[in-house]
């Protein structure tokens, strides 16, 4: 092991294999207009990452009525986004445009830390989100049951953050310790599995795949439970409106009666309203009612809706009585 500290972090020797650096004589490769637009559009990215997260987290931090569940996971998910625009982005910009790390061994952990922490716990969070609102649509009543109960959704959002640390944090740290030697040379900073491709695999899996396939089946379940429920509303409708429809043939010059009287009543109804429009403008508001003649004819022709044999033609009489503004 050498004792020599870079940073203050002790670190172990380098092995002996030759590897390329992911970074090396990264710097050289652009001109001075494209390191320099390439510097700006960074910097913007940055600032819109931390601005816009920014906003999230202080409407919600500002408006209670916005502390509901599914707002909770929003948050989380603004947080790891906001860390990633206020800490990992900045180191990375010089970083990638010189090709060398100038900050030293133990800003550099702490930078693979968070930066890995962050991407993973912002892919998780999605998740979190995708079933959440896959509850809310497929068990709506224990979901609003539920939806008073913050201790559920801390709980979640905290092991959010617990398995994103756990898949890459703990391998960050003390991997070249294990190993016994450092691949990392001097002026770089990347992880030391960055060539191990069976954990990255295995990593890939958890942080990337998993994820992918969750979503997809749960936006995918989502979808399919809706337009099942749009199918049945629709038949539904149909069948009340057929049986609403269907007329009774022992009735049906009684009904036809029915239906003229109120079509003569509602035309009764609307001139007499029109006459009564100059006087209802004298009268306050507070003082309007409806004038007499108006609800004798309602009076009348719901007692003549009565006197229908079935229940459909009376409630096509009752919808006629409506239109006429009763």
């Amino acid at each position: 092991m050498n004792n020599n500290s870079t940073g203050g972090l002790p670190v172990a020797e380098t092995c002996n294999e030759r590897i390329t650096s992911p970074t090396s004589n990264l710097g050289p490769q652009f001109t001075l207009v494209v390191l320099v637009l390439l510097a700006i559009l960074m910097v913007l990215l940055a600032l819109i990452t931390v601005f816009g997260n920014g906003l999230v987290i202080l409407a919600f931090l500002v408006n209670k009525n916005l502390r509901h569940r599914s707002n909770y996971f929003f948050l989380n998910l603004a947080i790891s986004d906001f860390l990633v625009g206020a800490f990992c982005i900045p180191l990375y910009i010089p970083y990638i445009l010189t090709g060398k790390w100038i900050f030293g061994r133990l800003l550099c952990k702490l930078w693979l830390v968070v930066d890995y922490l962050m991407c993973t716990a912002s892919a998780f969070n999605i998740v979190l989100i995708s079933y959440d609102r896959f509850v809310s649509v497929t068990k709506a009543v224990t979901y609003r049951i539920q939806q008073g109960i913050t201790s559920n959704t801390i709980a979640r959002m905290v092991s959010v953050w617990v398995f994103a640390f756990l898949l890459y944090a703990p391998a960050i740290i003390i991997w070249e310790h294990v190993a016994g030697c450092s691949i990392v040379p001097d002026g770089e900073c990347y992880v030391e599995f960055y060539y191990t491709w069976y954990f990255l695999l295995c990593a890939s899996v958890f942080e990337f795949f998993i994820p992918c396939i969750s979503v997809a089946y749960f936006n995918m379940h989502i979808y399919w439970d809706i337009k099942k429920r749009k199918r049945n509303r629709l038949r539904s409708t149909v069948s009340i409106s057929k049986r609403v429809s269907v007329p009774s043939k022992g009735n049906g010059q009684h009904q036809a009666r029915s239906l003229s009287f109120i079509n003569t009543d509602c035309l009764k109804l609307g001139q007499h309203k029109t006459f009564l429009k100059g006087h209802y403008k004298k009268v306050s508001m507070g003082r309007r009612r409806q004038p007499a003649p108006d609800r004798q004819h309602c009076t009348r022709q719901t007692a003549l809706c009565q006197t229908n044999s079935t229940v459909s033609e009376r409630q096509h009489c009752i919808r006629q009585t409506v239109t006429c503004g009763c």
